[in-house]
């Protein structure tokens, strides 16, 4: 196979705004030849508008004609339809979170095995420059063995007003879900995927719930509101490491910011900005390396990386297994919260 025929499933806001431009820029590596969405003129005017040859109705529709598909569709229907992509032969990228549970990712996990087929999940900070450079350095052993992280994505007022991100049957939860997960699997990633034992977790949603709230992405219904907007969390690990995490949509402090910092015993790294912090010489030496400007989006990068990996070229850099494991996490932290114990994992 020269060239991978893909699909698209789900064809709001993430389709439009990162797969499709990126799948397209790699025009000499992959096709898109059909999309599909439960709302069919969208469908429609999605593929007419990037010129794409097929617009289905139903996505097992679209199978016999492509090689992968992109899943973008809410997290309720993740399993669901990456498992019959998966059964018919296909590829699959799914959008983050891999799925609602834990159970519903081994499924998906069991069913690439049995067929033979990739699953990837779309966790695109492992492709920014920063989150690269900073893996190298770690791997490089720049910091020594990694004792303790602290993990930051934190919103001051910016609940999602739009599509299905407030609605728990549809996303499962909120903040932690939507947004905190790509910082949790980017952890995970840089400390070489260690194995949780304990977690301890907390959740909350008074801001959200409270009428009158300003919000800079768009307005919701407090009333209705049923997931998170922030959570806290500390993760214990079976070598010793232990991770601080916490996210938010909507929280009382200043600014948004986005920091996770890993501290080793040789020295330490930020990745937001990207910096190093090692002993030396007798002092604290610390360095800011140049994040060189590249004109590709780590949302280029990855799909690249699964167009590659499809056409036998790459290993995937986000492995199922891998973010089964983010899941497993999210699902504790939320289990913990619910019964005001951590929840032990092994």
């Amino acid at each position: 196979m020269s060239k991978l025929k893909m699909g698209i499933i789900g064809v709001g806001g993430i389709a439009q705004g990162r797969h499709i431009p990126a799948f397209q820029y790699l025009s000499d590596k992959v096709d898109i030849v059909a999309v599909q969405d439960v709302n069919e003129e969208r469908a429609l005017e999605v593929a007419k508008q990037f010129q794409i040859p097929h617009a289905v109705k139903y996505y097992h529709d679209m199978f016999h004609k492509v090689d992968a598909v992109t899943i973008c569709t809410p997290n309720k229907f993740h399993a669901e339809i990456t498992i019959a992509a998966l059964d018919a032969g296909v590829h699959v990228m799914c959008e983050k979170p891999m799925a609602m549970s834990t159970a519903e990712c081994q499924s998906m996990l069991d069913a690439a095995h049995r067929n033979n087929r990739l699953l990837s999940i779309a966790y695109h900070y492992r492709h920014m420059p920063q989150s690269q450079l900073a893996k190298a350095a770690i791997i490089n052993d720049e910091i020594g063995t990694p004792l303790v992280t602290r993990v930051q994505a934190m919103r001051r007022r910016k609940v999602p007003g739009w599509g299905v991100f407030t609605n728990k049957e549809l996303q499962g939860g909120g903040s932690l879900i939507d947004f905190g997960c790509h910082l949790l699997d980017l952890a995970l990633w840089l400390l070489d995927d260690p194995t949780p034992v304990e977690v301890m977790g907390k959740t909350y949603d008074q801001l959200s719930k409270t009428p009158g709230q300003v919000n800079d992405w768009g307005t919701f219904d407090h009333e209705a509101f049923n997931v998170d907007d922030h959570v806290t969390s500390y993760i214990l690990f079976n070598n010793g490491m232990s991770m601080q995490f916490e996210c938010s949509w909507a929280a009382n402090i200043k600014e948004d910011h986005t920091t996770l910092s890993i501290s080793g015993v040789d020295g330490g790294l930020d990745v937001f900005p990207l910096e190093f912090y090692k002993a030396k010489y007798g002092a604290l030496w610390d360095n800011q390396p140049v994040v060189k400007p590249d004109e590709e989006s780590d949302g280029i990068r990855q799909a690249r990386n699964f167009v590659e990996s499809c056409l036998g070229n790459e290993e995937l850099t986000v492995q199922p297994e891998q973010a089964l494991k983010v899941t497993k996490l999210m699902e504790a932290i939320y289990i913990s919260s619910e019964t005001g114990a951590s929840v032990k994992l092994v």
